[in-house]
């Protein structure tokens, strides 16, 4: 494929991260097809016209529905609240269009079913954005265990925090409503690190979980009254993994001081190696060799040697970023179009994280054990 016409939905945060990887992805790698920045679509009208230009999109809509039935539209990026994934995915691979589908996939684990069955079926290409598994810290990470450089996998931790939500007086959103948000900090933040976990540990046999919610209700933002969250603040899990090894994982997002504390450890029976997001750049290594006397963490900081960081810059310390990762991850989408493989994770990889977090949230609801 030498032409790519792309589809944008949604012109937050997300959005404007699609977008740039979309306008850098050929001048960072260097080959791949031709990138035409066609329709950006979002509501009201004019915003999407407005951010259209300041994006570099030829054209902006507010009909989403009208972008799935232009022909001149290869792959369409859905950046939207999580409520409107199913609907518009669905509606993309009906047209035979390639998705690029924010997490989480859905509000539920049978929506995200329904999406990873049509896109199987109709034969299109599927990306879902977890951009962290993109990094090539966490890549040299994996390698590292796959290669038995820290011995057999026996214990994970792992914690991701944020303080979005800790404000109990911050105003309500549809973040807090099931029924457009679907989970709360399983589906927002705890997704990303059930990523990493199923990477470096393989799946999960079985779990045990408890949630909770924080704030019970929100000031509405008309200042008429409060409503209810519905939906979980925090979640913990106890896992064992199919391979023996046993583990944790947590999220909050009401834990006052964190910003994006993705952090874990994975521990083998010759050493560990640990990772911070805040810190992306770096892995920590230990391994039980040479004498006891100079043994210790050694600090693993990612450059050219851990590809494709050269791509980006030629040395070592000088750092990717967020949206860095996030034109790793477009590559990888676009190599998956033109040689017709999967790329990681397409919808049927991402249904494993669905099906994980949704496990936790039933293990936690019905005070239970969850097999998997």
């Amino acid at each position: 494929m030498e032409r790519l016409r792309v589809g944008l939905i949604g012109t937050g945060f997300m959005g404007k991260t699609h977008a740039l990887a979309w306008r850098n992805l050929r001048a960072v790698m260097g080959d791949g097809p031709e990138v035409l920045l066609e329709t950006l679509c979002d509501q009201p009208a004019d915003k999407a016209a407005r951010l259209a230009e300041q994006f570099g999109f030829a054209r902006a809509t507010g009909d989403w529905r009208a972008m799935m039935a232009d022909p001149g539209i290869d792959v369409v990026s859905i950046t939207t609240p999580n409520n409107l994934h199913r609907d518009m995915a669905l509606a993309a691979i009906a047209a035979g269009k390639h998705v690029w589908c924010e997490k989480p996939m859905a509000l539920t684990l049978e929506q995200a079913q329904e999406m990873e069955a049509a896109a199987r079926a109709k034969g299109v290409v599927t990306m879902v954005g977890y951009n962290y598994i993109h990094n090539p810290a966490f890549a040299h990470a994996v390698r590292l265990v796959n290669e038995g450089a820290i011995g057999r996998i026996v214990h994970f931790r792992g914690w991701v925090d944020e303080d979005y939500q800790a404000d109990g007086e911050l105003a309500w959103t549809w973040r807090a409503r099931l029924a457009d948000a679907g989970l709360g900090a399983l589906g927002d933040m705890g997704c990303h690190l059930v990523s990493m976990t199923l990477a470096l540990c393989g799946p999960v046999a079985s779990l045990v979980a408890d949630m909770q919610t924080v704030h019970d209700t929100r000031p509405l933002p008309d200042g008429s009254g409060r409503a209810p969250v519905e939906n979980e603040d925090t979640a913990t899990a106890l896992l064992r993994f199919a391979n023996g090894a046993h583990g944790s994982i947590s999220t909050s997002r009401t834990a006052w001081g964190r910003k994006n504390k993705l952090a874990w450890e994975v521990h083998g029976t010759k050493g560990m190696i640990a990772f911070d997001q805040e810190r992306l750049n770096e892995l920590q290594l230990f391994v039980n060799e040479g004498p006891k006397a100079t043994q210790g963490f050694r600090t693993i900081l990612t450059g050219p040697e851990h590809p494709p960081y050269g791509q980006f810059v030629p040395a070592a310390g000088h750092q990717l970023g967020f949206n860095d990762l996030k034109i790793i991850e477009a590559a990888a989408f676009t190599r998956a179009i033109a040689d017709g493989s999967r790329p990681h994770p397409d919808f049927t990889a991402a249904l494993d994280f669905e099906t994980l977090i949704h496990a936790i949230a039933t293990s936690a609801r019905e005070g239970r054990r969850v097999e998997l």
